[in-house]
């Protein structure tokens, strides 16, 4: 076989490979299809110096890694705002059309599994990234190759960012549970689970019998000139990506709803799970204007699909005692499935809920689960007692390490603070992603160390020794090497992660963020007056941040001192016409509005996502709409991109 027959066999195949699993239409039996794979096949073992880039072949991986490399996205990847319900639409669609008038909004399902992000250059399929904390995930490029659903060349100059969502078929999830059932593995708990386990797997080669699909459903950083989000994605479409089933463009709440019951409608015909509805501004200019919040865009949100109820009996309640010390109830139910999981626990929140719904051991229940939301008891099914059922009491001592609990009525809690449950939720949520993201010290390992002593508190992780650990289980050298790189890594992060790390209640990242910039090493000693002046800090934030510093002052100093966080200093801004300024932007400017935005930012500006008396400058592009009118109505002083450069 020549080099070009060769190649002309490739593109054959390759055709009939996206026919087969991307158009569902095959052009060629199996028979045929595996001949003329092993035709090539065959030539390439010849030839291993003549390969082709996108040859089918390289989908089958055998690729075996130690481990997964972090990888940095080119565009930070969101998570979305979650409504429930027709009147939360109706507010989101007031709150966007506020800002950038009429809309149109383009709607297609939510399916349930894992993000990814592809990156081509030149055409060529360089990187596929799992979403992680939206700014770093896994490199995962070998595992995701295996997917035939995702093509290795496109017809694409330059770099661009494919996000999508990696899924398995119902159908195909059921198949893969009675192969693991056979040869006696576990079973994966829903396909969700199933489609993130496949990526993480270090062999490539098993990953590639996963039967796994990838669909697109947004992009990251791209050139492609289109007004329209629904215009890009077609184009991703024409590249030869799956098009997602059933996606529409809606005019407004009522075309929104209709779509949204007709996908309802259609949840058990269509073949991946779905969990809801995504619905996006479609024009990108209003994208661009409307921006982003701390968390998601507020261009586009997920419409949940309702909860699912089901009936089951509450065997027992368990007691949990979380990292601040509070005694949360768990209801332990008899498990029953609820779309592809099985749920055998429910929250109860506090013991006033379980007095409020008279809910006792033995009574059957009504249980909901909705997408991600944690399964609650929604009603006792009292009609159905027989006088076997248990009331439950308020407890008065800790589970964990009996000492009296306090009972503040919604609040019960253990004021031990050396109490085991207490460390070991503080640990973990220490070494999280978002804090000091320890990498191996998942919750297993954080029980282990603090049963057996090793350590006491979050500080005892910078002395742990390799020879504290070769004598447990299952640490091997390179295991403990590992870990031990990973906990020293931990230093040197920056102020807000540690602070972040703290667990300190009510204080979240973006808390964290603007007191590590205020203040940096000396938050210990901030006041009251102090901390609620800084914009987006309330007081029971501030109280709970001094009562923190009070009860754990030196610690923080000894923490401060072995990890030596690294502090952002606050810079402030020289003197130009913008500084303390509140300016608008609308339009079509030169560079894009989220460049200029940011531009404005660090010259001590506030952007302002809406027209008022209180704006000073509206700064305005090509095709400018109703916050030109209304800025020139109110007497706001208007620019154009020319003008506010010169101004500078």
């Amino acid at each position: 076989m020549t080099k070009e027959t060769y190649l002309q066999k490739v593109q054959t195949l390759k055709k009939w490979a996206y026919a087969y699993y991307v158009l569902d239409n095959p052009l060629a039996s199996d028979e045929e299809y595996d001949k003329l794979y092993h035709e090539v096949l065959d030539f390439e073992q010849a030839h291993p110096d003549q390969i082709a880039e996108d040859s089918p072949t390289k989908r089958v991986g055998g690729i075996i890694r130690e481990e997964f490399s972090k990888a940095k996205h080119i565009k930070r990847m969101w998570s979305m705002e979650d409504v429930f319900s027709n009147d939360e639409v109706s507010e989101w669609i007031r709150r966007v059309e506020k800002n950038v008038g009429r809309c149109e909004y383009f709607c297609e399902p939510k399916f349930d599994g894992a993000s990814m992000n592809l990156l081509y250059s030149e055409g060529k399929l360089v990187r596929a990234i799992t979403r992680g904390d939206g700014v770093m995930g896994e490199e995962v490029t070998d595992n995701v190759r295996t997917i035939r659903s995702v093509p290795l060349s496109i017809d694409y100059e330059g770099l661009i960012e494919i996000r999508g969502e990696v899924v398995i078929r119902k159908d195909d999830f059921e198949k893969i549970n009675e192969e693991r059932l056979a040869q006696g593995e576990s079973l994966f708990a829903n396909p969700r689970n199933a489609a993130a386990g496949s990526l993480r797997q270090l062999d490539s080669s098993i990953t590639a019998k996963r039967r796994l699909v990838f669909y697109p459903w947004g992009l990251g950083e791209n050139t492609l000139e289109k007004a329209k989000l629904s215009e890009k994605m077609a184009f991703v479409y024409s590249l030869g990506f799956l098009e997602p089933p059933y996606a529409q463009e809606c005019y407004g709440l009522d075309d929104i709803e209709v779509f949204y019951q007709k996908l309802i409608s259609l949840r058990d015909k269509i073949p991946m799970m779905m969990d809801g509805m995504v619905i996006k501004v479609d024009e990108v200019s209003k994208q661009e204007e409307l921006g982003y919040t701390v968390k998601f865009p507020k261009w586009m949100c997920a419409y949940k699909f309702p909860a699912i109820e089901k009936v089951t009996r509450l065997r027992d309640i368990t007691l949990q005692v979380g990292r601040t010390g509070v005694v949360t109830p768990v209801a332990e139910i008899e498990p029953v499935n609820i779309e592809g999981a099985t749920v055998s626990r429910a929250t109860l929140h506090n013991f006033d809920e379980i007095e409020r719904k008279d809910i006792r051991i033995g009574d059957s229940v009504i249980i909901i689960r909705s997408g991600d939301v944690i399964p609650k008891i929604i009603k006792v099914l009292k009609e159905r007692r027989n006088g076997t059922e248990q009331k439950v009491g308020r407890p008065t001592q800790c589970p964990t390490c009996g000492s009296e609990l306090l009972d503040e009525g919604a609040l019960i809690k253990c004021q031990n603070l050396h109490c085991p449950d207490r460390v070991i939720n503080s640990i973990i949520h220490f070494a999280r992603k978002g804090c000091m993201d320890i990498d191996g010290l998942g919750s297993k390992i954080v029980e282990l160390l603090v049963k057996e002593g090793i350590i006491k508190d979050i500080m005892g992780l910078y002395f742990i020794k390799a020879e504290d650990l070769v004598h447990l289980e299952g640490f091997k050298e390179k295991k403990i090497n590992n870990l031990l790189e990973a906990i020293e890594a931990s230093k040197g992060v920056p102020l807000y992660r540690l602070i972040n790390a703290m667990g300190i209640e009510h204080i979240g990242e973006v808390a964290s963020k603007a007191l590590a910039l205020e203040f940096g090493l000396g938050i210990v000693d901030a006041t009251f007056e102090q901390i609620t002046a800084i914009e987006g800090i309330g007081e029971e934030m501030a109280n709970s941040l001094l009562e923190f510093m009070r009860v754990n002052h030196d610690f923080v100093l000894e923490l401060f001192e072995m990890i030596q966080p690294t502090v952002e200093k606050k810079i402030e801004a020289a003197e130009n016409p913008f500084k303390g300024k509140t300016v608008v932007l609308t339009g079509t400017m030169s560079q894009s509005r989220g460049e200029i935005k940011e531009m404005l930012e660090k010259l001590g500006a506030k952007v302002s996502g809406s027209v008022s008396k209180k704006t000073d400058f509206v700064i305005y592009g090509e095709d400018a709409g109703s916050k030109l009118d209304k800025a020139q109505s109110l007497g706001v002083v208007t620019l154009t991109e020319d003008e506010m450069k010169a101004m500078l």
